[in-house]
């Protein structure tokens, strides 16, 4: 047991390292034990724990100060509308997210071809920054570590990166065939790399990883995949990369550090024809969850959870959640703080325009809250990082910025 406490505290100081390094700007390559070896550790060091205590981690004690002593539907309790946001009303907002760290820092894009960053504090919460400059619907986006750079895709075949201060538009890449691009994130242990899809043509149905400070194509960085890629999400290490696409596939892709070669691991086809609109990956949901999870929309009219079963990405259905999702593209997030009692939530937009809060280990009235108040299908979905906010976006365009009941 000792030599995994050493493990769990190694652990620890690797995530304090890479917290400095982020507050210094871009993360360098690094990498860590398996899933299969982070498994084993949350279980070792949960079992060996008294009864209802929780694991000792630096993260888990940081976790229970903001959490409180509630319960989990008392968490998750939002007492109403902090603020409403209409600037991009007639024309869908498809993704939002909040800064990274940050509680009051939120951005957005827009069919209409901008994104707005928009400040929630000092009040009114206003907007920020217009991002002008894409000619086509903006697909996705994706905050740089340090909250400094958004990068950016297009209908209109570019991927811009924006400066996040003043608004500007650093550098534009085009796609060779004039392919629209659907989505990018970036590689979160080197922020120089951006993974983005269809930057090599959409009749081939490629995913390439591009250097955003030379804005060229990685060497061995692509990979063909059956259908149009909709949705990224790697793992905490930035060791695999899932990629789902508009024909119902979840591939999983193993990221060289050094390289930034793809390499295709695993495929699984989670109903045919169905596209894979969102992925998010978790390393540790809760006590309960200990296993590292995907969190999948397949517009099945199910929202899914899957357990990643080795450090191949290979997955295994945990369980699903009924909600209205047959057409629209819609996402799902973790809750970002950690549970410390049964159970843990995720939350998922839904075609009925509500928002949905499911606790992953009820295994009956998993519904732990239901948001109503949107206009439309409610898109996608973003907590800042002390869950005291949350955000979400709709088919018309509007953007409710949701506050948590104070205790």
């Amino acid at each position: 047991m000792a030599a995994v406490w050493q493990q769990v505290l190694a652990v620890d100081d690797f995530e304090e390292d890479l917290r400095a390094q982020g507050a210094r700007g871009h993360r360098r390559s690094v990498s860590r034990g398996s899933y299969q070896l982070q498994a084993q550790m949350n279980r070792a060091v949960y079992d060996e724990r008294p009864p209802g205590s929780l694991v000792p981690t630096s993260v888990a004690e940081a976790s229970r100060a903001m959490a409180g002593d509630t319960t989990l539907s008392e968490n998750y309790a939002f007492a109403g509308m902090h603020h409403i946001f209409d600037q991009h009303v007639d024309s869908a907002v498809p993704r939002l997210q909040f800064a990274n760290d940050d509680k009051h820092l939120l951005a957005c894009c827009s069919l209409d071809g901008t994104l707005s960053i928009m400040a929630l504090s000092p009040a009114p919460p206003s907007v920020k920054i217009t991002l002008r400059g894409h000619a086509g619907p903006v697909t996705d986006f994706a905050w740089s570590l340090s909250n400094d750079i958004i990068v950016s895709t297009s209908k209109d075949s570019t991927l811009r990166i924006w400066n996040t201060q003043d608004g500007r538009c650093i550098r534009e890449v085009a796609d060779p065939d004039a392919s629209e691009l659907l989505c990018c994130t970036f590689q979160p242990m080197n922020n120089n790399l951006t993974v983005v899809s269809g930057l090599v043509g959409n009749s081939k149905h490629i995913l390439q990883v591009v250097n955003i400070s030379t804005g060229k194509k990685v060497k061995g960085g692509s990979s063909k995949l059956t259908g149009r890629v909709l949705s990224l999400s790697f793992d905490a290490p930035g060791r695999i990369l899932w990629a789902g696409d508009d024909c119902g596939s979840i591939f999983s892709f193993l990221f060289d550090m050094a390289t930034g070669k793809l390499t295709k691991a695993k495929r699984l086809v989670v109903n045919e024809g169905s596209p894979i609109s969102s992925i998010s990956a978790r390393s540790w949901i809760s006590r309960e969850a200990r296993d590292p999870s995907l969190l999948v929309n397949a517009c099945v009219n199910k929202l899914l959870l899957y357990r990643v079963v080795d450090n191949e990405g290979t997955l295994q259905l945990k369980r699903s959640f009924p909600i209205q999702q047959g057409s629209q593209l819609l996402h799902s997030i973790f809750c970002p703080l950690m549970s410390f009692r049964q159970g843990a939530c995720v939350v998922t937009g839904s075609e009925d325009a509500c928002v949905y809060f499911f606790d992953v280990e009820r295994n009956t009235k998993a519904i732990v809250n239901k948001l109503q108040g949107h206009g439309g299908p409610v898109i996608d979905v973003s907590f800042n990082c002390d869950e005291s906010l949350l955000a979400s976006s709709d088919a018309t365009g509007m953007v409710i910025i949701w506050r948590r009941e104070q205790k």
